[in-house]
């Protein structure tokens, strides 16, 4: 089957808006599923990769990686899925499946760079780049193809392929459960997914906000405690008194007044990406042996396992459905957290 030129939306430099442009996805392989895409939601990372601010961007870039759709091809070796199945892609399409971090299912961490959804280098076709789910359809590896529950609503699910699987995973890495109290620090796209997550879990949720307005929406998403970050007096009672906190937030804060409310042998673990270093007093972490640490979306067979757990638990994303002509609209608003709590594009509209 020869290449496909189809439309997407999409940027050729860092100062560009995203408009509608074509571009070619590669001829189906032996073990390719081809995806028509039906929503895509829109992430943080979106924004950063379009406009180069990581200073990794392969262009013409075509953002999106919490992606819903329909299989309508699938090359002759596939086993997994068939034509009609309604299926999802995350942040990754593809990696070395053979070092030891692919063979421990953490293809998030391949040895040899794992393939991203888009501005990525497609190893079945070098001269092309990854173009992500703000397109019509997608060619993926089947192995990096996921099974969507039946039971969720299919726009909302989009940005579990993303959120969900970022807050999933290192909320069941550190043991997060019933017994055990969670806090969550900001109450955003990654926010409120990971408090949903850990109440299903059977954790004692406290969330962390510098907003009172979001008090009532912390409790709405699960939270049993909300605790104005702000207030000096609020935080110290909280001192010594968190297993885990998971924290969401991608500006620069005070890491150590988290830390600070750790039990002994507590974690804190960084799932935002702050655009300036967080600077860690060595006393936070020596007193009460604390640990500081990251995490990464998840391998596929834990992104699965998460889908089956929100489908079990009836998880799904608060989200705000948007046409694919106001992309550029939603980037401004998500940069003013004016959004509850995911913008999801309807893919149907790309050819209005």
């Amino acid at each position: 089957m020869d290449s496909t030129n189809i439309l997407a939306y999409g940027n050729a430099s860092a100062t560009e808006k995203l408009d509608q442009m074509n571009i070619t996805r590669r001829a189906l392989t032996s073990h390719d599923v081809e995806i028509e895409i039906l929503y895509c939601g829109v992430c943080h990372s979106d924004l950063h990769i379009a406009r180069n601010e990581w200073h990794s961007t392969i262009y013409p870039c075509v953002p999106g990686h919490e992606i819903i759709g329909k299989v309508t091809n699938i090359g002759s070796h596939v086993g997994k899925f068939s034509v009609g199945s309604i299926v999802g892609v995350g942040c990754l399409v593809d990696s070395c499946q053979e070092c030891q971090n692919c063979k421990d299912d953490l293809e998030q961490f391949c040895e040899n760079g794992a393939t991203q959804t888009y501005s990525s280098l497609d190893k079945h076709s070098p001269d092309l780049p990854t173009f992500g789910g703000y397109s019509e359809s997608i060619v993926v590896n089947e192995n990096f193809v996921l099974d969507i529950p039946a039971n969720l609503d299919l726009a909302a699910t989009a940005p579990l392929l993303c959120a969900g699987i970022t807050t999933y995973s290192p909320l069941k890495h550190w043991g997060v459960g019933p017994g055990k109290k969670v806090g969550v620090v900001g109450i955003g796209g990654l926010g409120h997914m990971a408090i949903k997550i850990a109440k299903a879990m059977g954790a004692h949720v406290v969330a962390f906000t510098t907003s009172e307005d979001k008090f009532t929406e912390a409790k709405r998403l699960g939270a049993d405690e909300v605790v104005l970050s702000k207030d000096a007096e609020q935080m110290s009672a909280h001192t010594g008194t968190l297993h885990f906190i998971i924290d969401a937030v991608s500006a620069k804060h005070d890491i150590n007044a988290y830390i600070n409310l750790l039990k002994v042998d507590g974690t804190i673990t960084l799932v935002g990406v702050p655009d300036e270093p967080l600077a860690i007093s060595p006393f936070s972490v020596i007193m009460g042996r604390k640990s500081f640490a990251g995490s990464l979306i998840g391998g596929i067979t834990e992104t699965q396992e998460m889908l089956n757990f929100c489908g079990e638990h009836n998880i799904t994303a608060d989200i705000e459905l948007i046409d694919m002509q106001n992309v550029n609209e939603a980037y401004e608003r998500m940069l003013q957290g004016d959004v509850k709590y995911r913008f999801v594009i309807d893919m149907a509209t790309l050819k209005n």
